[in-house]
């Protein structure tokens, strides 16, 4: 029993009651159709309850931890679970920190650097003295100073500190280590045209300009002036300016009432301060909502120019390069300089390499496995995707050592290409032979070859799921007559018949002299009319091309940003743009609402004869407004409980019961459902209810032929994964009728999709270009990308290695480029059939 993880009648979300072994110290895949269960099984039961018996174990209270519904659970270890949620949102989080490589590097730097000397411009070399552990960092290296031999000037010695910039002994002082400045920008904070109380100061909106307005009066009392709410903001005296824009803890107003000091309740901070304050306290994440307002103009620090550190230590040299110099290359190149660095040191200097030389180049080679080579250590982790954030955290596992762990992976190859999944099956096998167990949520197929057990979830999605269909090796499920996966690869396996590529309606979009990022491409053209992939691994600069060049057709600017000029636009119509961006963190939007479904149920609900005998509108059927909403959880259905230090947990209503609405409302009925009844369907069930409603039945059954079915209507869109959110709005967008020729632009489409699903979703692309559009996808799904009709390849690498056109032309024209990685898996897809 030890060596296997016993499941007994699961029965969360929409598992039906499945008893199922899972083999430990195993790498096992669990697979299936988009909402068949998988997730529900591996996180909401597996995982879950890991977390709930290892608190019990250590006396903890595990309240917090709902126990999932099952019968039993045996053999579990402690889980690790490794999702595409970027948690770290720190501006100051880079690549290099989170993996310990920066580290590293300021090691070298630190004992093996050659300074300058501010005073002669003279060449200190480093001193070679012996050097302590890695671990112990800068002890004892206070106030330690070295003399220049040149001219004989006494200087502080570099520790590791001075070359963080984290840390203030190394931060550049301009910026604080953050490579940019803020301004505020006056203009769009304030309009003098009009009053406080008519909205001139557009930082302060809602409740909190009342409240504020309201200190400002008593302020204004309490100092012996009026303050007149409705006086446009140019006729304030400069006594009421100097309190509005500083507040009266500023020198500025103070200067005004020298011998009198505020009072509780005249506190007003100032609008400026206020402003400083809330940027500089939430630096990452809220700060983005000022920005976003335009409230701040940020740009590069023009004393380091984005270096982050003091000019003093970016002139410190290692092997010819400066710490700078090393931040800014990919991982692949300092793996490269890391590796040489013995032959460039003097023998007296080799002992100090002797801390690093095993962990250094072994960490950044695992980096280098799960694909992510082409990162720069300066790279900021806020602008990693999900799958990349997931695989470096993957790489960073390898180095813990911990064994007898339970790993859950969700999807860790999504975004890479074919050539990189080889790299991080390896890593995900060196986990496994630690003496770990790793689950792996996965639809691709050669990670199911790779695979020791695969267990398959379906046959369908949401009620149409939740069983087990097949269990073992790939060939089991291919012999398994109930197994969805096992019927793909079995027809994938025949002769695959000729494809006809369409001929698109002979014009085409071109950019020329395309050169942003690491972009340098003289010319490449999109037919118009055609289904265009556009392919290479990560990091080669697909993306940039698409949504950082061609995107930008959409904007009325003269001068193109990227490339020389952008030629044939005039040949589309709109352009149309779905990337992977979160849907919201709005907890009230959900499903229903962001697709407009709900606004069609509350007209349908309110308009029935028992809510116009109640006097019922459309008004008191939205959980969003007082009228019908239960007020105690305000319609959510849930309530947030403070947790101190854990996470906030949610618990149901105790008033509407988690129904969000009040009885009166709910008792409003159609065809025997409640409106809260709606809201907890999945978009699949409700098609047969709401089949007769015309407005509605389209988007429902496109949300379904998108392989959304098994989605809630209530279910939040925070929920949403990049993919899933990427084809609701794809869905809204074809229930619409195009009036034009549109560009599509679509981010990795098949994110989270089993095969099954991405022959469907192809059906959808088909019938965009069918109708007289064009449609342009940065794929890495071969399926996908066998399917198109031409194919844009850049490459041959990733970061400073790509960026080139590899190839062009039909998927058979690609498969014949011996240069191209994306050329040379399509051969094998086209002549094999997988």
């Amino acid at each position: 029993m030890k060596d296997t993880i016993f499941i007994v009648g699961a029965r969360e979300n929409n598992l039906k009651n499945i008893s199922l072994s899972i083999p430990k110290y195993k790498l096992v895949v669990l697979t299936g159709p988009s909402g068949s269960g998988k997730s529900t099984l591996a996180m909401d039961t597996l995982q879950r309850e890991c977390q709930r018996q290892y608190l019990d174990s250590m006396g903890l209270t595990s309240d917090s931890i709902r126990k999932p519904k099952v019968e039993s659970i045996e053999g579990l270890s402690p889980s690790i679970s490794v999702g595409q949620h970027i948690t770290n949102r720190n501006p100051r989080s880079t690549v290099g920190t989170v993996t310990d490589i920066y580290t590293f590097v300021r090691f070298i730097f630190a004992r093996l650097g050659e300074r300058i000397c501010p005073s002669c411009s003279g060449s200190i070399p480093p001193s070679f003295e012996p050097a302590g552990l890695l671990a112990d960092e800068d002890e004892g290296m206070d106030h330690k100073t070295v003399h220049c031999p040149h001219c004989g000037d006494e200087l502080e010695k570099l520790g590791m500190s001075h070359l963080s910039f984290n840390k203030p002994e190394g931060a550049c002082e301009a910026c604080s280590g953050l490579g940019h400045v803020a301004s505020i920008n006056e203009a769009a904070v304030f309009n003098s045209e009009l009053s406080l109380r008519g909205g001139g100061v557009a930082s302060l909106n809602g409740v909190h300009r009342d409240i504020q307005m309201r200190i400002l009066v008593a302020a204004g009392k309490h100092y012996g002036f009026d303050f007149d709410l409705d006086l446009p903001l140019k006729d304030y005296s400069e006594v009421q300016r100097d309190i509005l824009y500083y507040g009266v803890e500023s020198e500025a107003f103070k200067r005004h009432y020298p011998n009198v000091k505020p009072v509780q309740g005249t506190k007003f901070e100032g609008v400026i301060p206020g402003l400083w304050r809330r940027y500089k306290e939430k630096e990452g994440e809220s700060a983005g909502q000022e920005k976003e307002g335009g409230f701040f103009h940020e740009q590069q620090c023009p004393e380091c120019r984005g270096a982050l550190l003091k000019k003093e230590v970016r002139l410190v040299r290692v092997a010819d390069a400066s710490i700078t110099d090393v931040s800014e290359w990919s991982l692949g190149e300092v793996f490269e300089w890391a590796q040489g660095l013995q032959a460039t040191l003097p023998a007296e200097g080799q002992h100090l390499l002797e801390p690093i030389l095993h962990d250094m180049p072994t960490r950044l080679q695992r980096i280098i496995d799960v694909g992510l080579g082409y990162l720069s250590m300066n790279r900021q982790t806020v602008t990693l995707s999900g799958g990349e954030a997931q695989r470096l955290r993957l790489a960073s596992l390898l180095g813990s050592g911990l064994t007898g762990v339970l790993y859950i992976l969700d999807e860790p190859t999504t975004g890479l290409h074919p050539r990189d999944t080889v790299g991080l099956i390896r890593v995900l096998q060196q986990l496994r032979d630690l003496g770990n167990t790793v689950l792996v949520i996965e639809h691709d197929i050669e990670m199911m070859r790779a695979a020791d057990h695969i267990i398959d979830i379906g046959p369908g999605a949401g009620l149409h799921g939740g069983t087990v269909v097949g269990e073992g090796s790939v060939e089991d499920l291919m012999a398994s007559e109930l197994s969805v996966t096992g019927a793909y690869l079995r027809e994938e396996s025949l002769p695959t018949v000729k494809r006809t590529r369409r001929k698109g309606n002979g014009k085409s979009i071109t950019i020329r002299e395309a050169h942003a990022r690491n972009i340098d491409i003289p010319s490449v053209s999109f037919p118009l009319g055609r289904l265009v992939s556009v392919t290479g691994v990560s990091g080669s600069g697909k993306s940039t091309l698409v949504f950082d060049i061609l995107a930008q057709g959409n904007s009325k600017e003269k001068a193109p940003i990227g490339c020389k000029e952008i030629t044939g636009l005039e040949h589309v119509g709109n352009i149309v743009i779905f990337d992977q961006s979160p849907m919201g963190r709005v907890q009230r939007s959900n499903v229903a609402t962001y697709t407009d479904v709900f606004t069609q149920i509350r007209t349908l609900y309110a308009g029935l004869p028992e809510a116009k005998a109640r006097k019922l509108t459309t008004k008191h059927f939205s959980f969003n407004t007082p009228g019908g909403r239960c007020e105690t959880c305000q319609g959510l259905g849930v309530l947030s409980v403070d947790m101190n230090f854990l996470p906030d947990l949610e618990v149901k209503c105790h008033d509407c019961k988690g129904r969000r609405f009040t009885d009166e409302v709910l008792q409003v009925q159609y065809k025997g459902y409640s409106i809260s009844d709606i809201l907890n369907m999945s978009i699949q069930e409700s098609l047969l209810i709401l089949m007769t409603e015309a407005k509605m039945a389209g988007i429902i059954e496109m949300l379904c032929e998108v392989g959304l079915g098994y989605l809630q209507w209530g279910q939040s869109v925070k929920t949403l994964s990049g993919g899933e959110g990427q084809r609701i709005r794809l869905a809204k967008e074809l229930s619409k009728p195009s009036k034009n020729h549109t560009l599509y632009l679509l981010d990795e489409p098949t994110t989270g999709l089993h095969p099954t699903d991405i022959l469907r979703l192809q059906v959808l692309l088909d019938k965009l270009v069918d109708t007289g559009n064009t449609v342009v996808v940065v794929e890495h799904s071969l399926e996908l990308i066998r399917e198109s009709d031409w194919v844009i390849d850049i490459g041959p690498e990733g970061g400073a290695a790509g960026g080139k056109l590899a190839a062009e032309g039909t998927p058979e024209q690609v498969a014949e480029v011996a240069a191209s990685y994306t050329g040379m898996f399509l051969k094998r897809i086209l002549a094999e059939g997988l």
